[in-house]
C-alpha cells in the first residue's frame, strides 16, 4: 500500500514565555540547536479596509496577541478581522497527527466527529505537528501565545499517523487513512481541509478521495515541499503529493502552499517553487512560524507546513464572512487578491504571489449597487463645482456587491471627489493676448490674437471682453445694424453677456479676483458661440441672446487623456434683459437660463445618479450711481434657481438654490486726471441650500438575495463661504496701461478649511 510520509520540517527556536522572552532551546529531532531569535512582528498593523463587511463589529482586534501572530499579522488578516470575520460556525478540517486535546487554543472548538482513523489512540498529538499546525491554522484569540489566523473556525481533526511510526523525520501516514480523513471532513460539512504533509504522489485511493471533496465544492490546501535547498531540481517543482492540484480531480479547488520568508517577498530557501503548479501556487509566511508543540510550548517552525494552514484559514474567513461564495470563488478570489511577486503575473517560482487577506476582503472586480444592474465606482467618478465648495455628502452609506456577489457597505460620501479649482490669478496674468478690430460701414469685427514665436494664432476667449486691460479678448465677433437702434452681434468663443458689454461700451474690469457676478456661470465654462439682438429706445436698452458652450472638467481620468483640454459637457443658454439709464443712475435686470446635458452648475456626478443634467434660472439685478467727482458706486446680486433632473438612483428631481453678489466703489482722477482706483467686496457663486434624494440599498440577505432600500439625501452646500476684498489703480502707459491690485480672499472657493488668500499683483500692458 502507497505511503505518504511527513515532510521534514526545521523545527528550530525556543520556547516562549508569557512575556514573549526567549529561554531554554530545542529541537524537533532531540538533538540541540542555537538559540534563534524571534522574527519581529509588525510594529504597525495594516490599515483598516475602506470597505468592510456589514456590520463592522466594535472590537479591537490589533492586540499584543495578534502582534506576536506573524503568521496571521504577514497575511494581514487584520482586515477580515476588523470586517467581521473570524471564522466561526465554518468547519475546517486538519489531517494530521492529532493535537494536544486539553490545551485551551483549542477548547470548545473540536468538532465532535474528530477520529483517530489510524487506530484507537484519541486525537493527543505524540509528534507535535498536528498541534503545531492547528495552532497556526485557528488557535484561539485569548491573550496568551498567538491567536490562528481563523480564530474562531471549528476544527475537525483527523488523526491519520500510523501507530508506531514518528520518528525524528516525521510520522508516516498511508494514502487510503488520509483518503478516509478527506472523506471524513466532507460528510461533516467542512469547507477547507488542511493536510500539511508530503513525499510520494497520490495513489488511486487517495485521488478518488479528492476527487469526491472538489466535486462536493471543498477546497483542500497542501502544503508546497521543502526540498529546494537540498535537491534544486527536485524542488523546482511542488511536493509530489501537492502536484495532486494539477490533476483533473482536484477541479481548481486544490491550493499549493508555497513558503515565504519574513521579507513576504522571496521564498525561503528551503521552499519548493512553483513549477508546474505555477497556476495553482499560494505562498504565505514559512520561516519562524510562531505556534507551540505537543507540549504546549511556544516555539518557532519552518517548513511549508505552516503557509498551508495561514492559506486554509484565510479561506475560513471568506467562507464565514461571504456565505454565497462557492468553493472555486474563494479560490478565485485567494488567487487575484494575492501580492504579485517575480515576473508579472503567475510565474514558475511565485506562483500567484503571496497571501494578502486583508485585500481579499475588498471588493474585486466592477462593483454594483444591490438589487441593480447600476455599476458603482469606489473611488471618485466626477466632482463637485466651485459654487459647491467643500460641500460633503454625508449618510450615504450603502451596500454594494463586487464580483463575486459579495454584499459590502460603503460610504459613497467619498465618490463624489472635489471640486476643479480655477486658477483665476494665472488666467488673469496671461500675456500677449491682443484684439484687432475692422469697422466697415454698418458692420464691426473683431478678433483676438495670441502671439506665438514670429508668427500670431487666433486666440479663443478666456472670460469677458471688458477683460481688455487683463489680457482677455474676444476670439471673434461680427456686429450689423439693422436700424439706428436695433444691432445684432454673433460671437464666436463669446459669450452672450459679453456681446451685451461690448455693446453698452461698459468700462474695462480691472478687479482679478473679485469677480463680477454676471461676467461668468460661476464654474468653469467656455463659450463656443452666440447671438445678440440688441434694442434701444430711448433710457433703455433690451437685449436678448443665446449661446451654446461647454462646461470643462479636469478630472484625473479625463485629464490623462485630454490634457490640456480636460473634458468638456456641452451646456445651451438664453438671456433677456432691460437697463435703464440716467443721468446719474443706471439699474439693470435680466433672466437667463442654463440648460447642462450631463452636469450640474459645473459639476459631474456618479454614473449612479444617471448622469443627471439640469436646468437653471437666474435673475441679475444691479444698480450703479454716478456720485460726482469722479466715484462711481455699484452692487450687483444674482439669484439662481436649479433643478436637477432625475436619474439613476434618484428617488425625486433635486432643488438648487444659489446665491452671489458684489458690491464696489471707484474714482477717477485720483493722482492724475486720467487714473483711477477702486475697492471691492464680493461673494461668488455659491449654492445656499438645497440637494437631491437617493433611493439606496442599506441591508442584502444572502440567503434570500434580497435587498433593502432606504432614501438618503445629499446636500450641495458648502459649509465654507467665499469673500473678496480686491483694490486696484490703473493709470494709462503709452498705448496701454498699469495696474496695481492688492486682494484679500476668505474661504477661497468656499472651503472653510483653505487658508485665506491674499495677494497682489502688478500688470503692464500696451498696444501693438
Amino acid at each position: 500500500m502507497a505511503t505518504t510520509r511527513l515532510t521534514p520540517i526545521w523545527k528550530a527556536g525556543c520556547a516562549l514565555s508569557a512575556l514573549a522572552t526567549l529561554s531554554a532551546c530545542g529541537g524537533g529531532t532531540g538533538a540541540s540547536v542555537a538559540s534563534t531569535p524571534a522574527p519581529q512582528a509588525s510594529s504597525a498593523s495594516p490599515p483598516p479596509p475602506a470597505v468592510v463587511v456589514t456590520p463592522t463589529p466594535p472590537t479591537s482586534y490589533d492586540t499584543a496577541e495578534y502582534q506576536r501572530s506573524n503568521a496571521a499579522t504577514q497575511a494581514r488578516a487584520i482586515g477580515a478581522y476588523q470586517a467581521g470575520a473570524t471564522g466561526k460556525g465554518v468547519v475546517v478540517g486538519l489531517i494530521d497527527s492529532g493535537i494536544k486535546t486539553d490545551s485551551a487554543e483549542f477548547a470548545g472548538r473540536v468538532h465532535a466527529a474528530s477520529a483517530d482513523l489510524a487506530g484507537n489512540r484519541g486525537l493527543m498529538d505524540e509528534g507535535g505537528h498536528g498541534t503545531s499546525v492547528a495552532n497556526v491554522l485557528l488557535g484561539a484569540k485569548n491573550d496568551a501565545g498567538i491567536q490562528g489566523v481563523a480564530f474562531g473556525a471549528t476544527l475537525l481533526m483527523a488523526r491519520t499517523d500510523t501507530p508506531g511510526s514518528c520518528d525524528s523525520e516525521g510520522c508516516k501516514h498511508v494514502d487510503s487513512t488520509i483518503a478516509k480523513g478527506i472523506d471524513l471532513a466532507v460528510s461533516n460539512g467542512a469547507r477547507v481541509i488542511n493536510i500539511s504533509l508530503g513525499g510520494t504522489p497520490p495513489n488511486a485511493a487517495l485521488k478518488a478521495a479528492v476527487n469526491r471533496a472538489t466535486a462536493a465544492g471543498t477546497i483542500i490546501v497542501f502544503s508546497g515541499g521543502n526540498q529546494y535547498d537540498d535537491d534544486p531540481v527536485a524542488g523546482s517543482n511542488p511536493d509530489p503529493l501537492a502536484q495532486i492540484a494539477t490533476d483533473p480531480v482536484a477541479r481548481n479547488l486544490v491550493i499549493i502552499a508555497g513558503g515565504l520568508d519574513a521579507s513576504n517577498t522571496t521564498l525561503a530557501a528551503f521552499a519548493n517553487r512553483a513549477g508546474n503548479g505555477a497556476n495553482h501556487y499560494l505562498g504565505a509566511l514559512a520561516v519562524h512560524v510562531r505556534s507551540i508543540d505537543e507540549t504546549g510550548a511556544a516555539m518557532l517552525f519552518s517548513g511549508s507546513s505552516y503557509s498551508a494552514p495561514a492559506i486554509a484559514g484565510a479561506a475560513a474567513l471568506l467562507a464565514e464572512a461571504f456565505p454565497n461564495l462557492t468553493g472555486a470563488q474563494i479560490v478565485d478570489l485567494l488567487f487575484k487578491s494575492a501580492t504579485d511577486l517575480g515576473a508579472t503575473g503567475v510565474d514558475t517560482e511565485f506562483g500567484h504571489g503571496a497571501l494578502d487577506i486583508s485585500r481579499a476582503f475588498q471588493p474585486q472586480g466592477q462593483t454594483s449597487l444591490a438589487g441593480s444592474a447600476i455599476p458603482v465606482s469606489l473611488t471618485s467618478e466626477g466632482g463637485l463645482s466651485a459654487p459647491m465648495g467643500d460641500a460633503t455628502a454625508t449618510g450615504l452609506s450603502t451596500t454594494v456587491l463586487d464580483s463575486y456577489g459579495r454584499a459590502f457597505t460603503v460610504d459613497l460620501g467619498a465618490t463624489l471627489g472635489g471640486i476643479n479649482r480655477t486658477p483665476y490669478l494665472t488666467q488673469a496674468l496671461s500675456p500677449e493676448v491682443r484684439g484687432a478690430s475692422l469697422n466697415a460701414g454698418r458692420a464691426l469685427f473683431s478678433v483676438s490674437l495670441r502671439q506665438s514665436g514670429s508668427g500670431a494664432q487666433v486666440e479663443r476667449l478666456l472670460l469677458a471682453p471688458h477683460d481688455k486691460v487683463q489680457s482677455r479678448a474676444l476670439a471673434g465677433s461680427v456686429f450689423s445694424r439693422l436700424s439706428d437702434t436695433t444691432l445684432v452681434a454673433m460671437g464666436f468663443s463669446q459669450s452672450g453677456t459679453a456681446l451685451a458689454r461690448s455693446l453698452a461700451r461698459e468700462a474695462a474690469n480691472r478687479f482679478i479676483m473679485a469677480r463680477d457676478v454676471d461676467s461668468s456661470w460661476g464654474f468653469d465654462y467656455r463659450p463656443a458661440s452666440s447671438i445678440l439682438l440688441d434694442h434701444r429706445h430711448g433710457a433703455w436698452r433690451f437685449t436678448a441672446s443665446g449661446e451654446s458652450g461647454a462646461t470643462r472638467r479636469f478630472d484625473a481620468l479625463a485629464f490623462a487623456a485630454r490634457p490640456r483640454e480636460g473634458q468638456r459637457y456641452s451646456a445651451h443658454s438664453a438671456m433677456a434683459g432691460a437697463n435703464w439709464s440716467g443721468s446719474r443712475l443706471n439699474l439693470s435686470a435680466r433672466f437667463s437660463t442654463l440648460i447642462e446635458r450631463d452636469t450640474v452648475l459645473g459639476a459631474k456626478f456618479a454614473d449612479y445618479l444617471g448622469n443627471p443634467g439640469a436646468r437653471s434660472l437666474f435673475l441679475d439685478t444691479g444698480a450703479s450711481v454716478n456720485a460726482g467727482r469722479g466715484v462711481t458706486l455699484r452692487g450687483s446680486l444674482r439669484q439662481g434657481r436649479t433643478q436637477v433632473a432625475r436619474g439613476g438612483v434618484m428617488s425625486r428631481a433635486g432643488r438648487l438654490r444659489s446665491t452671489a453678489w458684489s458690491v464696489d466703489a471707484s474714482k477717477s482722477g485720483v493722482v492724475t486726471r486720467q487714473d483711477s482706483m477702486g475697492l471691492r467686496l464680493s461673494q461668488p457663486l455659491r449654492i445656499a441650500s438645497g440637494g437631491f434624494a437617493l433611493t439606496l440599498p442599506v441591508a442584502y440577505d444572502y440567503a434570500r438575495g434580497q435587498t433593502s432600500f432606504a432614501e438618503r439625501s445629499i446636500s450641495l452646500a458648502p459649509k465654507g463661504r467665499e469673500r473678496d476684498v480686491e483694490a486696484y489703480w490703473s493709470m494709462p502707459l503709452a498705448s496701454g496701461a498699469v495696474t496695481a491690485n492688492l486682494f484679500y480672499r476668505k474661504d477661497p472657493d468656499h472651503i472653510r478649511a483653505l487658508e485665506d488668500d491674499a495677494g497682489a499683483a502688478v500688470r503692464v500692458s500696451w498696444g501693438f
